[in-house]
């Protein structure tokens, strides 16, 4: 598939950096908890505020206007790259070695299942049950949205 705009890429580019800002707030818990995964945040939000700011200023400020095809495409890898950078506070700070379990605890969040592959949830650093249940909150939101976006076109009233 041969994509004609920078769209894609620039709609992945300010979601990683939406979901940096929660990273943020993560970082302030762990300082205020003293929990121990201050590096491991550190680090993650360097990888995604570095590496969406290089992928937002390669798609230009202002993207295209997306054909269909690319806004289907653009759900998809937004979906795939906030769960593919909000595993990294698991990984970075060693809580969930496995890159597959980090990687479903992760998507968990975002598509507010619940499922989780934590024997012991409550031992995690306070900072990283923090994350876990921003994920939720991130992914109850865009539940939200994507009913409110898409009841109105199925002419669907509430």
């Amino acid at each position: 598939m041969r994509l004609k705009s920078n769209h894609v890429l620039h709609m992945v580019a300010l979601s990683v950096l939406f979901e940096s800002v929660f990273i943020l707030i993560t970082i302030g818990v762990s300082l205020y908890y003293s929990d121990g995964a201050l590096i491991g945040l550190l680090a993650t939000f360097a990888v995604m505020a570095g590496l969406g700011g290089i992928a937002l200023w390669i798609s230009g400020l202002k993207p295209t206007d997306p054909s269909r095809r690319e806004s289907f495409f653009s759900v998809v890898m937004v979906w795939f790259a906030i769960s593919a950078f909000g595993m990294l506070p698991y990984l970075f700070t060693g809580a969930i070695p496995s890159v597959v379990d980090a990687f479903f605890e992760t998507v968990s969040g975002f598509t507010t299942t619940g499922s989780s592959i934590l024997n012991d949830i409550e031992a995690l650093p306070k900072s990283l049950l923090f994350w876990r249940a921003t994920t939720h909150f991130i992914g109850g939101m865009g539940i939200i949205v994507l009913v409110v976006a898409f009841l109105p076109f199925f002419k669907i009233g509430g």
